[in-house]
């Protein structure tokens, strides 16, 4: 009995010495393929807590400027549904939205153009697109499911609606002409007069010349594109898949807007639409069985109207003596087509301070910023900073307290405390805002609600 229990016990030794290679094979198994998950844990925890910095970092410098109203359509945010997946974030293309404390947020409202790419991304459906905030209303034309308002005859369509997104507003201005061609008319009168050369007015335009409708295209722009005609350079426009009449299914995806304006210009060259550029429309009278419109140009007279405008609206002016001549414009699209040049900017926002600052870095232009006001409020800090650089280096004149007189073909004659001089110049750019049509619309006739955060 003895010798069995010395035998079982050197046994029992001899499977526990052989189950050493067993324990060390797991345990270097565990070096192998869970150190790198553990590792990899701990970067990504690390990136995201810096990430998260930043991004508080960046909200609260927008709130400090006071930059926390989205100018238009722009996502709000369910935080109970939100895990912080971080997809929003890289579909965002302004970099609007940041994640703060374990949730997306708006960290930059000011620069959310409202594509929606958020909305469409996000794996929980927490985020809807709404206009306006508790603080600030939007105002939004009431408008039928087939996009006729409350005056008969009357259309709208695309961003004017509420409707920011390019693929959505294309298939608007499809949709309105097809219950527009149901009431195609005798006579020398159009059926249609389409206001507006952006995605819902281009859209329209299509559609309506598919369907041989009398029709005329105007556009108060030298070019067309809307909203995005006005974006920066190489500003990415989101879209997805759409139906473009007479083209079919086009999918672009994120794309550029310089590569979005040429495939409008292609599309319309191909179709052979004709579109009136530089053309505003001024008043739109009723008359018997249709509509007057004037333009700067002519009157039309057609059975139909389609508003495919921008909530943009028309650009401010200065009303002084010479604005109209070629050399004055209202945005800034390329700064290398100043190069050498005497520029003026007029304004004291951030597209005034951000136009004046991209061409300073031109390579012999001379820029000067004139703003009426002592200081500027409400910019953004990093523009701040960027403009003082400028300044310093020599690069920018900062003309604050001044207002423009007089724009002649080779000055700018200006004032500042009732004191006139004036300074060389070859190019005016105004960057003074939008005068939104609202009133425009209310003198038609047509309601308009003001929205507070509702889609």
């Amino acid at each position: 009995m003895e010798r069995v229990a010395v035998v079982s016990r050197r046994h029992g030794c001899r499977d526990l010495f052989n189950d050493e290679p067993r324990l060390q094979m797991n345990f270097d198994t565990v070096v192998i393929y869970v150190m790198p998950l553990v590792l990899a844990f701990i970067f990504y925890g690390v990136m995201r807590t810096g990430r998260e910095r930043r991004d508080s970092r960046r909200h609260r410098e927008a709130v400090a400027a006071g930059l926390i109203e989205p100018p238009s359509l722009h996502p709000v945010f369910d935080t109970a549904r939100c895990i912080g997946s971080s997809a929003c974030v890289s579909a965002c293309p302004e970099g609007a939205i940041g994640i703060v404390n374990g949730k997306a947020q708006l960290i930059d409202p000011s620069v959310c153009i409202g594509h929606g790419a958020c909305h469409a991304t996000c794996p929980m459906d927490a985020i809807k697109l709404v206009f306006g905030t508790e603080r600030r209303g939007v105002d939004i034309p009431q408008v039928h499911p087939n996009f006729e308002t409350n005056v008969p005859g009357i259309f709208i369509a695309g961003e004017l609606g509420g409707m920011g997104l390019i693929h959505k507003a294309v298939e608007q201005g499809r949709q309105a002409i097809a219950t527009i061609t149901q009431r195609r008319t005798q006579g020398n009168m159009l059926d249609v007069v389409i206001v507006g050369a952006g995605p819902a007015g281009l859209g329209a335009s299509l559609a309506a010349t598919e369907r041989r409708l009398r029709f005329v295209t105007l556009e108060q722009e030298d070019s067309l594109g809307g909203t995005v005609y006005h974006y920066p350079r190489n500003k990415i426009a989101m879209t997805s898949p759409m139906q473009v009449p007479m083209v079919g299914r086009i999918k672009l995806g994120e794309v550029r807007k310089e590569a979005l304006l040429e495939f409008w210009l292609g599309v319309i060259r191909k179709a052979g639409l004709k579109v009136n550029f530089r053309e505003r429309v001024n008043a739109i009278d009723r008359i018997d069985g249709g509509f007057m419109v004037k333009t700067s140009t002519r009157d039309y007279v057609a059975r139909n109207v389609l508003l495919s405008i921008g909530r943009r609206g028309t650009p401010r002016r200065l009303e002084v003596p010479g604005e109209d001549q070629a050399k004055v414009v209202y945005r800034l699209i390329d700064p290398a087509q100043y190069r050498g040049q005497h520029v003026l900017i007029v304004g004291g926002g951030d597209s005034a301070i951000e136009a004046a600052v991209a061409l300073s870095g031109e390579p012999g232009t001379i820029v000067s910023l004139s703003y009426r006001g002592a200081a500027f409020n409400r910019i953004k800090s990093a523009n701040q900073a960027r403009m003082q650089q400028a300044e310093k280096s020599g690069r920018l004149r900062v003309l604050l307290e001044s207002q423009t007189v007089e724009i002649q073909a080779d000055k700018v004659v200006l004032k500042h405390k009732d004191k006139a001089f004036s300074i060389r110049n070859d190019a005016v750019i105004v960057c003074a805002g939008g005068l939104l049509p609202t009133q425009f619309l209310r003198d038609l006739g047509i309601l308009v609600e003001t929205r507070h955060g509702s889609a």
